[in-house]
């Protein structure tokens, strides 16, 4: 996206969310393990937040954790994912919630890929929404492309 998209937790974007999106996202709600969309999404392209639509993660760094859950050595965009301690359900965590939504995503962890960094973002696939590499350009995020080709560096860090 080009620097002036603005972001913003979109009301009508939650009108439209279903129990379980709206459960999760507005409520800090867990989705089941292994009974969600894209848990098991091998295909090519970039997962935003269905509120906001704002970039989060990239296929290129989505990885089988074995957990029932999407989960990602990193965020596409690291500003666009907020991290701040979760101490609900007695215990301590990292809770990973978009920036411009407000979204709840998930929570990360630090038994990821040591290759990688060693996080695990672990993220609720209802907070997400798929665009697959061939329909970024007509989505507008068409600068995101380059992440498919070889031999480009996949550190996004500064967008």
């Amino acid at each position: 996206m080009s620097p002036q998209t603005q972001y913003h937790k979109n009301p009508e974007a939650v009108s439209r969310l279903n129990p379980e999106q709206y459960r999760v996202t507005q409520q800090d709600g867990t989705e089941r393990p292994f009974a969600n969309a894209y848990w098991d999404n091998h295909e090519p392209g970039i997962y935003v937040d269905v509120v906001s639509g704002e970039p989060l993660f990239a296929s290129v760094d989505k990885y089988d954790s074995h957990s029932g859950w999407p989960s990602f050595t990193k965020p596409l965009a690291k500003t666009n994912v907020v991290e701040r301690q979760d101490s609900s359900h007695g215990m301590i965590r990292t809770e990973a919630r978009s920036l411009h939504g407000g979204s709840h995503l998930g929570h990360v962890f630090n038994d990821g890929p040591v290759d990688k960094g060693g996080l695990r973002y672990c993220i609720n696939s209802a907070s997400l929404r798929f665009v697959h590499l061939d329909e970024l350009e007509n989505a507008g995020y068409g600068e995101y492309r380059t992440l498919f080709t070889s031999g480009t560096n996949t550190d996004t860090d500064d967008k």
